[in-house]
């Protein structure tokens, strides 16, 4: 494709999504009006499947195929960042360099805070359905969690704790436990992620239907993508080197 013939493609695109803006910011409602129907309606779907938390309810329910959409997003850009920072022909993977010094009070922070994160992690995902959080963001802190090893300089030690080819597995499980409730609800319901098991009570841990068990996918693909995914990086700034140079140093 020639470069005119790009910019030709470039401008229909663009006036296509500039039409598509101006309906849409003609037709939202007055600033500071009494009119929210998306709230309103939000807030009565959930009540009505016993979800405390609306946003998970959102979420989970109301907008679950967004969120599959979301979660391949994230698997999408694992891949492809595995894919960018393999190392290239002039490039090999050995041992990270074994140099380096971390402070004593940073190894006991790190140390006595990993438990805490990874505890604070799966309470975040269990009780998404009740409280601020949920599968992403508890995903997040527990990937952070595991990686407080490398913060106490052990990075050894935290390839000992993240065998790739698992948390590799792990994404793809996550991913396919949110489609195979989708499948659940259409074999149930005849409806792509209906919300069909036992809502429970509202506001108890087992309540909300669907929303708890979506959110734990999510949680179990979002940390290990995020495992997989600063472990490349880290694997590209610790143990890839230029063949013929020495690697780079840094922590053990």
């Amino acid at each position: 494709m020639t470069r005119r013939a790009r910019m030709v493609l470039l401008a229909v695109g663009a006036a296509g999504v500039a039409v598509l803006f101006g309906l849409a910011f003609a037709r939202m409602p007055a600033f500071g009006g009494v009119v929210h129907l998306y709230r309103d309606l939000a807030v009565k779907a959930a009540v009505a499947h016993r979800t405390a938390n609306v946003v998970s309810a959102v979420n989970f329910d109301q907008r679950a195929l967004d969120t599959l959409g979301e979660e391949t997003i994230l698997i999408g850009s694992v891949a492809g960042a595995a894919v960018l920072l393999r190392p290239s022909e002039d490039e090999a993977q050995g041992s990270p360099p074994a140099t380096g010094r971390t402070l004593e009070v940073t190894r006991l922070a790190g140390y006595l805070l990993l438990p805490v994160t990874l505890i604070v992690g799966f309470s975040v995902i269990a009780h998404g359905h009740l409280t601020p959080g949920g599968g992403f963001q508890g995903g997040v802190v527990l990937a952070t969690g595991l990686h407080l090893l490398y913060v106490t300089g052990s990075y050894r030690a935290l390839g000992r704790l993240r065998p790739l080819d698992l948390y590799d597995a792990g994404d793809a499980v996550g991913a396919a436990l949110f489609a195979a409730l989708g499948l659940a609800g259409i074999a149930v319901a005849g409806e792509f992620l209906a919300n069909v098991v036992h809502q429970g009570t509202f506001g108890e841990l087992v309540s909300a239907g669907t929303v708890p068990l979506l959110s734990i996918a999510v949680g179990v693909e979002v940390s290990c993508g995020m495992v997989v995914l600063l472990a490349h990086f880290l694997d590209q700034e610790m143990a890839v080197h230029v063949q013929g140079r020495p690697g780079r140093a840094g922590p053990s």
